[in-house]
């Protein structure tokens, strides 16, 4: 049976009734219904044009018929009202917020294991759990400066979070570029719309950088951006952000350690180096400490790091976040560190490691989604409702042989979008990806995100591994 989907510009149920249109909508709606369909075919090919010129593409690692690709990219934006935006910011916020303090204490005094919220061999047998980060203090305490929170909604009010991405989250590139050339088609609808900017994000980026840097730094700290180079598959948004920083891109070959600083090489000779944005996981950033064979990374990086002489943003460890299983608690680990009451939900979510909850996605795997605790990309997941009979019983074979690797959640409905594809105007379901900046003076969010869409009729899966477009994301000012 299918769900009934909220759509975003009709209300629940997707109907056309004029009277049910949603205020924010409205003159969206009306512009949809005043445009020919040969008017989207141009705008969309003008569009695929643009991206292709700025060279924006992505790969997709196994891929044997193409090494690049261009994220398809919906022309009709995605509106988000300042009421909803605010309830957002605020959830954001407070999230972020706990995952820092969350991840302070399990390299610290690990409070929150010893109270009974979080068991401690989920933290210590984490693939992503650094022994090397226990008891090391991290400049202002802060492990995560840039995190990009999965947000799904499934009502009016509804809004939940679907990941937390505190490791290497990516994707901000398309938020900037989809609002770039937004403006260049249609600044006739822009005009009839206050959509807040978000062209301030390098600025906002570069002032939480430079707020991290240690106290050795002199007043104009020097970042740089540490890429694993043109071969990674998130190449183009490395040296887009480095670009628009106006920081240098720099590789394992450009950095060298000495008396546990980290300098640049530079025409001018060396420059010593306060703040490194990276790039790249943490098994390849030292070779001295992590992977002995990665030719990625800058040997002695983390000597330099302890001792305080440089930042790492993200700081080291805090992958152990990331983790789906992790994520279940998130709503008590928020409580316990803030206080408050979680602003933003969870999705119901079993934990397939206990007894009781695998048995019950044993026997519902068909109504499930079931996902890796360390899986990404929408890569090692099973959703239910469209899996063959065959995928299911496979994938329980996976579940018997590994429990502990795998949580569950409902199929939510998620919202719907209109959406311009092959058949005209259409819904389509979405999620939202805020990014979330966090320095040692404030947290920044700039107001919207990127919008990830499943273009493929009745998907849910929305990510650009699995056939997903992007959408520009306006917030409304009024």
């Amino acid at each position: 049976m299918a769900l009934t989907a909220f759509d975003e510009m009709n209300g629940l149920g997707g109907g056309t009734d004029p009277a049910a249109i949603r205020e924010a909508y409205g003159q969206l709606k009306s512009w949809l219904d005043a445009t020919p369909p040969e008017h989207f075919n141009t705008r969309r090919s003008q569009a695929e044009l643009l991206f292709r010129r700025i060279g924006i593409t992505f790969a997709v690692y196994g891929d044997t018929e193409s090494t690049e690709r261009l994220i398809p990219f919906d022309i009709i934006p995605r509106v988000i009202t300042r009421p909803e935006w605010d309830f957002l910011e605020r959830g954001l916020k407070q999230r972020v917020t706990a995952i820092n303090l969350f991840l302070k204490d399990v390299y610290g005094a690990q409070d929150c294991i010893k109270a009974g919220i979080i068991p401690a061999d989920l933290v210590y047998r984490n693939a992503h759990y650094r022994m090397e980060m226990r008891a090391f203090r991290v400049p202002h305490d802060l492990y995560v400066h840039v995190a990009g929170i999965d947000i799904v909604r499934t009502g009016e009010k509804d809004f939940f979070v679907l990941e937390d991405n505190a490791r290497i989250p990516s994707g901000v590139s398309y938020m900037l570029e989809n609002r770039e050339v937004m403006l260049r088609l249609f600044p006739d609808l822009f005009s009839k719309h206050r959509v807040a900017p978000v062209e301030n994000y390098p600025d906002a980026l570069l002032a939480t950088l430079r707020s991290l840097a240690p106290g050795s730094a002199t007043r104009d700290p020097t970042v740089v951006l540490l890429t694993p180079g043109r071969y990674n598959s998130a190449f183009y948004e490395h040296s887009f952000l480095a670009d628009k920083l106006g920081v240098e891109l720099v590789e394992a070959s450009d950095l060298f350690t000495k008396d546990d600083v980290v300098y640049m090489r530079t025409t001018e000779g060396p420059r010593r180096v306060d703040v490194i944005y990276r790039r790249l996981d943490d098994d390849f950033l030292d070779p001295l400490v992590f992977r002995p064979d990665s030719v990625l990374g800058v040997p002695g990086l983390m000597n330099a790091y302890e001792r305080g002489s440089v930042t790492l943003a993200n700081a080291v460890g805090t992958g152990i976040s990331d983790d789906k299983a992790v994520y279940s608690y998130m709503p008590d680990l928020v409580k316990f560190f803030t206080g408050e009451e979680p602003i933003l939900h969870n999705v119901p979510t079993y934990r397939c490691r206990e007894k009781d909850a695998f048995a019950y996605v044993m026997d519902n795997l068909s109504e499930l989604v079931v996902k890796e605790v360390n899986g990404s990309g929408g890569y090692g997941m099973l959703v239910g409702p469209h899996a063959t009979k065959r995928e299911v019983e496979e994938f329980a074979k996976r579940l018997r042989h590994a429990p502990d690797g795998f949580i569950a959640q409902p199929t939510l409905s998620l919202s719907t979008c209109p959406t311009f594809v092959a058949s005209g105007v259409a819904p389509r379901h979405v999620d939202l990806r805020p990014f979330v900046l966090c320095g040692a003076d404030e947290i920044r969010i700039v107001p919207g995100g990127l919008t990830r869409v499943a273009l493929k009729e009745g998907s849910l899966v929305v990510n650009s591994s699995q056939g997903g477009g992007t959408k520009d994301t306006w917030v409304l000012d009024a």
